[in-house]
């Protein structure tokens, strides 16, 4: 299945898996976001750390928008794969098209390396 047309650059496993794994400890011990209309607000208001988007989303354009507002408030963002499996990082029972880390807690030294990773990731030289 090919990506949607949000998806602006392919995300290798381990970054994906650490995305998984900031969210995770960052709504245990810091403060994250869930869902579409919480992430907006949260990128419009420069309070996140990192948006993390899920590619399996329909329609693609509930979430199309964020990737664009993410890169023009210069707030790192990152694809996973599975909206369910994100829902599930956060402690959700459903799935979540989108989620955000507001102050990542104990994540942050994860946070730190999954956002240079991303960088390197876009500007080709991973």
């Amino acid at each position: 299945m090919s990506k949607p047309f949000y998806v602006k650059y392919e995300v290798p496993k381990e970054i994906v898996d650490a995305a998984y794994e900031a969210l995770t400890i960052a709504s245990k011990s810091g403060s994250v976001r869930k869902g579409t209309n919480e992430a907006t607000k949260a990128v419009e208001r420069s309070q996140a750390k990192l948006v993390v988007i899920a590619e399996d989303v329909d329609p693609p354009e509930v979430i199309a928008h964020l990737p664009l507002l993410c890169d023009e408030r210069k707030i790192p963002y990152v694809f996973v794969p599975s909206k369910e499996t994100l829902g599930k990082s956060i402690g959700i029972d459903v799935p979540c098209a989108a989620a955000v880390i507001i102050r990542e807690g104990e994540a942050a030294g994860l946070l730190k390396e999954i956002v240079t990773r991303i960088d390197q990731v876009k500007r080709g030289t991973q």
